[in-house]
């Protein structure tokens, strides 16, 4: 049977009750750049009856052995279990296919397979509606963002239809449209993964998907893994999009703090995972059918398995938030129910010549097909502290517009001169006014983040202990990728781990950021890192407190801490610390302020008032409300090395004038 006629019989013949075959469990999947099917091929993975299982953990799913077919795993978002986060628990099973064969097809051989029908939506709209949406935008900006919760958040919102056909057949007629009318994608695919069979019998709900997501999450091969955070969203004209409008988006503020936000995000990912941390490569523009995005590719070194990058990188930033932990928190908060597949991935785990490899893209832009004829479309949006909600629900719209338009017969988006939109806007990125506002881009990124990472010792720290506390935000991990580079040794422990063993040993203590507002000593967080960072004052010994833990320090040396006007939530700011004048990010939502007669220790300040605290020194302390190890930060990682190589000299002077010593 040739691979064409086997993607045929994976629908036909099926009559609309009774179908005369059920289908097998199978996955048509075209992937771009992270799979070496490239673009113009497509890959057809099929199974038995008994060939679909669901598992517990991600560490239950089998690797497939030399010569084996891959595995495909569809991993819902409330896995976030295994990392501890809080979620809705659906049910929504962790589901995976062991395929038996594999066929690869050409685009033509595939389209001809392909079931041609027209699947009609009926009684289509959102679950939330616009208004209410908009509500929850400006909620989640004034009440979230603006008491220092994180940084951005994504809210889901539901598109909801019904649909005539077999979910199989309504499936592949839609990945048919997508395959020829939406550009840009990571993976088109569709999956069927009925219930698994036990002792015969079948349980649980299948599994129908299609979609078109633009994201890859993360993949692994040869050491190498590489992430793709993508935010900011260019929806295009009526009228089509012009270079004007373009470079507008290209140098609109809140898109180009939303795409370097959720760079950090997932280059603190890339720190605990990959021993070379995340270098940056981009920007770039990717334009697909009614909607263009910025992304970067982070890369780093890892031999670790497969599974474990998977667990290690739940979920991205750009459908969770930053920080993760907590934007976990907030997203439970605001939806209601629990978000099955949406923003969790899926996952193609094949045996390369090398050990195994990973292949696994964000589940957006997506739509689920229920045996009842029901059909869901979750979307969501990034929201910072600059998020309009008109502009905010407008943008929700435009995400789903591509997946729904595949289940008609409608023709793709055109602009000027009858050419496709997206054929137009890929075309502007070769315009030399839109290259170089992609490029300016990275003129104020750090260059630690923009190159090779090798190692860069540091004398003054080579051998030195230092202890880095997580409260709870994983800028810590980035924290100590940056100085086992300079060559210290590091370990990180989270707030409520921490011993007293732990910080004995230590020669230098970095109290780390987080969410939350500083002055709320009844979360014990906030009350536990108040608690760290006074002992560690007492005992006169080396300590660099960080954004959140800079503001507790503040706190406890008597200075008054107040909420901003307006978050600095991914700001690059140039600000006097140190005796030296440095471009760094900020992330904050709360601040230190001076008073004009104070002499506590000495202080930098800056802020249009002058009196909101940027960093303190004193003896055997320092502190930053900023982030040196950001990649907004291209002065922290030199400003860095040079305050922890001072903090741990006076180490030597502190033991040297205790009695007896």
């Amino acid at each position: 049977m040739t691979p064409a006629a086997r993607l045929a019989r994976l629908f036909h013949p099926v009559h609309p009750v009774h179908p005369v075959h059920p289908p097998l469990p199978f996955a048509v999947l075209r992937r771009a750049d992270g799979g070496r099917s490239g673009g113009s091929r497509i890959e057809l993975l099929v199974g038995g009856p008994d060939d679909v299982a669901d598992v517990e953990r991600l560490a239950d799913l089998p690797l497939p052995a030399p010569g084996e077919p891959p595995v495909l795993a569809m991993v819902p978002f409330r896995q976030v279990a295994e990392r501890g986060f809080a979620h809705h628990d659906d049910g929504v099973p962790l589901r995976y296919l062991r395929a038996r064969e594999r066929y690869v097809l050409t685009l033509d051989e595939a389209l001809a397979a392909l079931p041609t029908d027209d699947v009609p939506l009926v009684g289509a709209g959102f679950d939330v509606d616009d208004d209410a949406y908009a509500e929850i935008v400006k909620h989640v900006v004034e009440s979230e963002i603006g008491r220092g919760e994180g940084a951005n958040f994504v809210i889901r919102r539901e598109l909801r239809a019904a649909q005539p056909l077999p979910p199989v057949q309504a499936a592949l007629a839609v990945l048919r449209r997508l395959l020829v009318q939406e550009s840009g994608a990571y993976w088109t695919f569709a999956v069927h993964l009925p219930a698994p069979r036990s002792g015969g019998r079948r349980g649980g709900t299948d599994l129908v998907a299609v979609g078109a997501t633009p994201e890859r999450h993360v993949t692994a091969c040869h050491g190498e893994v590489v992430m793709n955070p993508i935010s900011g969203t260019f929806r295009y004209p009526d009228d089509g999009p012009t270079p004007d409008r373009l470079l507008a988006f290209l140098r609109d503020r809140k898109e180009v703090e939303e795409l370097f936000m959720v760079v950090d995000e997932e280059l603190k990912m890339l720190s605990a995972l990959a021993r070379t941390g995340g270098r940056v490569h981009g920007p770039l523009l990717k334009p697909m059918g009614h909607l263009a995005h910025t992304e970067y590719l982070l890369t780093g070194r890892s031999d670790a398995d497969p599974r474990d990058v998977l667990r290690e990188t739940m979920f991205a930033a750009t459908v969770t938030g930053s920080p993760l932990e907590n934007a976990c928190r907030v997203i439970t908060r605001y939806e209601k129910t629990g978000r099955g597949y949406y923003a969790g991935m899926a996952a193609l785990l094949s045996a390369g010549d090398a050990g195994p490899e990973l292949d696994a893209p964000i589940l957006i832009r997506t739509a689920y097909l229920g045996s009842d004829g029901s059909v869901r479309v979750p979307v969501g949006t990034t929201l910072v502290r600059h998020s309009v909600p008109e502009h905010e629900v407008a943008e929700t719209h435009a995400k789903s517009a591509g997946v729904l338009a595949a289940f008609s017969a409608s023709p793709p988006t055109y602009g000027p001169a009858g050419r496709p939109t997206d054929d137009v806007v890929a075309d502007l990125v070769d315009d030399p006014d839109i290259a170089a506002a992609l490029a300016a881009r990275n003129a104020d990124l750090a260059p630690f983040w923009l190159t090779e990472q090798t190692d860069r010792y540091d004398p003054r720290l080579v051998g030195r202990s230092v202890l880095v506390v997580d409260a709870a935000d994983a800028w810590t991990e980035m924290l100590a990728h940056v100085l086992r580079r300079l060559g210290a040794t590091v370990h990180v422990r989270r707030w409520d781990a921490v011993t007293a063993a732990d910080t004995d040993a230590a020669d230098l203590l970095v109290a780390g950021p987080g969410p939350g507002d500083p002055r709320d000593l009844a979360d014990p967080r906030i009350a536990g890192m108040r608690a760290l960072v006074a002992d560690r004052l007492a005992a006169r010994r080396p300590l660099l407190a960080v954004c959140l833990s800079h503001q507790i320090l503040a706190g406890l040396l008597g200075l008054p801490l107040t909420a901003l006007a307006e978050p600095y939530q991914g700001t690059q700011r140039r600000v006097t610390a140190f005796g030296r004048d440095v471009r760094v990010g900020f992330y904050n939502t709360f601040t230190a302020r001076v008073p004009q007669e104070w002499a506590g220790a000495q202080v930098w300040s800056a802020g249009a008032s002058g009196d909101e605290v940027v960093a303190l020194r004193g003896e055997a302390f320092a502190s930053v409300q900023f982030h040196t190890e950001s990649v907004l930060s291209p002065d922290g990682v030199d400003l860095l090395a040079d305050l922890v190589a001072d903090l741990v000299a006076d180490l030597v002077a502190v033991v040297s004038d205790r009695p007896g010593e």
